[in-house]
């Protein structure tokens, strides 16, 4: 659970892949009196928030990665306390591909005194908790085959930031389990399905007599 702030001096997530414009952002903000932090793409500040919930974010559209336009919809999802301002020299405030989830849009190059002003504008609500994932119902994976060293595994999609990772199975036979995703820590439920003609045990561990899957499509972990 993220940590809520006690001091009153509003908090600003700084999001953005360019080291320069988080770099004179942040002394910007930090001089005035905000308290700053920066991260270079979405899933580095989906970590930062779940560390300490900021006031405001910050954030460029145009990421590697987990896109702005993602991120802004996950926090919409999840945080619904954080004010956003979306942030883009590639797309203008008249265009439709910024009607995303965000308070206000800042214009890259269109002046500080604009940016500043944006800021101040935003009300900011009493700073709550997150909200909960709205389903608690496990996602049901069947294994998708074998790693390099011969052990089973699956490939989970987070529900909340849209992203595939693979998970090892090892020698487990539950089968209800949770883990955290690799990239937004949100808890994911899931459950391993098991074909009507095989038991736990014989789905887990099958000989490799049964055929080894194609060199691509074994992960390396």
């Amino acid at each position: 659970m993220p940590d809520e702030r006690q001091d009153d001096s509003p908090s600003i997530l700084i999001v953005d892949d360019e080291p320069a414009i988080r770099m004179s952002l942040s002394h910007l903000l930090a001089e005035i009196g905000y308290s700053v932090r920066s991260a270079q793409d979405g899933f580095s500040a989906l970590v930062e928030i779940w560390k300490e919930i900021p006031d405001i974010i910050l954030s460029d559209l145009n990421m590697p990665g987990m896109s702005g336009f993602e991120l802004l919809s996950v926090i919409r999802r999840r945080f619904p306390s954080i004010r956003v301002i979306a942030m883009s020299g590639a797309f203008c405030r008249d265009d439709g591909s910024t009607e995303i989830a965000a308070d206000a849009f800042y214009q890259k190059g269109g002046g500080v005194g604009s940016l500043l002003e944006s800021i101040r504008d935003l009300p900011l609500p009493g700073r709550i908790a997150p909200n909960p994932p709205t389903a608690s119902a496990p996602i049901w994976i069947q294994p998708d085959g074998h790693t390099t060293s011969g052990e089973p595994y699956v490939t989970i999609t987070c529900p909340e930031c849209s992203r595939s990772f693979p998970q090892a199975l090892g020698s487990s036979l539950r089968q209800a389990r949770e883990i955290d995703c690799v990239y937004c820590l949100s808890k994911i439920p899931y459950a391993i399905a098991q074909p009507a003609d095989r038991t736990p045990a014989e789905s887990l561990h099958r000989k490799h007599s049964e055929g080894k899957p194609a060199p691509s499509s074994r992960p390396h972990f």
